[in-house]
C-alpha cells in the first residue's frame, strides 16, 4: 500500500498550447513540444511582493499573487502560441507597425500582455458580477422586493454562470489538450511529493485532481463572492443595480484575499475538515482536467524537473 504524502510542494503550474509553466520557489520553467522537439525557456522568479514586503502581508497577497500569476500566465501562453500559429496572417497593418516603432517588441508585448489580462479580468467581472446583479435587480423590480429573495437569485445566477461556462469551455476541442496537459501537470506535483522518480511510469498512475489548483481557486472565489454578498446586502440593503456592482468592486480584493489564505489552509492541512472543504474544489477539476499521454507527461516532467530547488525543503508549502 502506498505511503501518504507527508511533503506538500508550493511548486505549481499552469497548461499552455502543447506545454506546461511551472513555477518554482526560486525560478519558473516553460516548456513546449513543438513541431521541432522540445522548446525550453528558463526565467528566474521575480516577484513584486519581495520589493514591497508589505503586499506579501495576508489578505493582501491574495490579489497581488491572483494578478502577478494571471500576468506571467498570459506571457507563458503567448509563448507557447507562437509555435503553433493558426495561419499566415500576412505583413502587419500600419497600426501595429506605427505601434512597434514607438514602443519596440518588450514594450509593446507587455502592452499587449496588460490589456489580455485587463480583457479577461473584464471578462470574467461581466459574466460572473455585472450580469448576476443585473438579472437578479429585475427579479426585485418585476417579482418581488424581498432581500433575501433576490440575494439567494443572485448566488443561484454566479454559481450556475460558472457551471454553465466550464462545462462549455470543457467540450471545446483544443481546449480538451490543453486540459490534458493540465493532468500531467497535476500527476507530475503528486508524483513529486510523494518521494517517488520522477518517470513516466510513476506519474501516469498519480491522480489528476489536486487539491491546490487554480480551478479549485476559482470555484472557491465564486462561494465566497455569494457568502459575503448575502451578509452584507442583508444587513444594508441596495436596490441600485450600479450601487450594488460598486459595493462588490470594493469587495473583491477581500474576497480574493479570504479565498487566498482559505486555499492556502486547506492545501497545506491533511484532516476530515480540510478534506471535506476541498471537495468541490477538486470535483470542480472533472471539467478543467483530461489524462494526458505519455508525450504530455515527458512535457510536465521536464518542467518540474528544472524548478526544484537546490535546497530540499525551500519549496515546502
Amino acid at each position: 500500500m502506498e505511503k501518504e504524502k507527508t511533503f506538500r510542494t508550493s511548486i505549481g503550474g499552469q497548461a499552455l498550447i502543447e506545454g506546461i509553466l511551472m513555477r518554482g520557489p526560486e525560478k519558473q520553467a516553460i516548456v513546449v513540444r513543438g513541431p521541432e522537439g522540445l522548446v525550453v525557456k528558463e526565467e528566474p522568479l521575480r516577484l513584486i511582493r519581495d520589493r514591497y514586503p508589505i503586499l506579501g502581508l495576508p489578505l493582501i497577497r491574495g490579489s497581488v499573487t491572483f494578478l502577478d500569476s494571471m500576468f506571467k500566465g498570459v506571457k507563458a501562453l503567448m509563448f507557447s502560441a507562437d509555435y503553433f500559429p493558426e495561419e499566415d496572417l500576412g505583413e502587419p497593418s500600419q497600426f501595429e507597425q506605427w505601434l512597434d516603432r514607438k514602443l519596440g517588441n518588450e514594450r509593446m508585448e507587455k502592452l499587449v500582455i496588460g490589456l489580455s489580462v485587463v480583457m479577461a479580468v473584464g471578462f470574467s467581472l461581466l459574466l460572473f458580477m455585472f450580469i448576476p446583479t443585473f438579472l437578479s435587480g429585475l427579479v426585485e423590480t418585476y417579482l418581488t422586493d424581498s432581500v433575501l429573495v433576490r440575494n439567494v437569485v443572485d448566488a443561484a445566477l454566479r454559481l450556475a454562470i460558472f457551471m454553465a461556462y466550464m462545462i462549455l469551455v470543457s467540450r471545446m476541442k483544443d481546449i480538451k489538450r490543453v486540459f490534458a496537459y493540465h493532468g500531467a501537470e497535476h500527476k507530475t506535483i503528486f508524483c513529486y511529493e510523494k518521494g517517488l522518480e520522477l518517470t513516466v511510469e510513476n506519474v501516469r498512475v498519480q491522480p489528476k485532481h489536486h487539491p491546490r489548483c487554480g480551478t479549485s481557486f476559482l470555484f472557491v472565489v465564486i462561494v465566497v463572492a455569494v457568502l459575503v454578498h448575502s451578509v452584507v446586502f442583508a444587513l444594508w440593503p441596495v436596490s441600485n443595480v450600479f450601487a450594488r456592482i460598486g459595493i462588490q468592486l470594493l469587495l473583491l480584493p477581500l474576497i480574493v484575499g479570504v479565498t487566498y489564505e482559505f486555499n492556502r489552509y486547506v492545501g497545506g492541512h491533511d484532516n476530515p475538515l480540510t478534506n471535506f472543504l476541498a471537495k468541490p474544489g477538486m470535483w470542480m477539476q472533472n471539467f478543467t482536467t483530461n489524462e494526458p499521454d505519455d508525450g504530455m507527461i515527458e512535457v510536465a516532467i521536464e518542467a518540474m524537473k528544472l524548478v526544484i530547488p537546490e535546497e530540499q525543503g525551500k519549496d515546502a508549502w
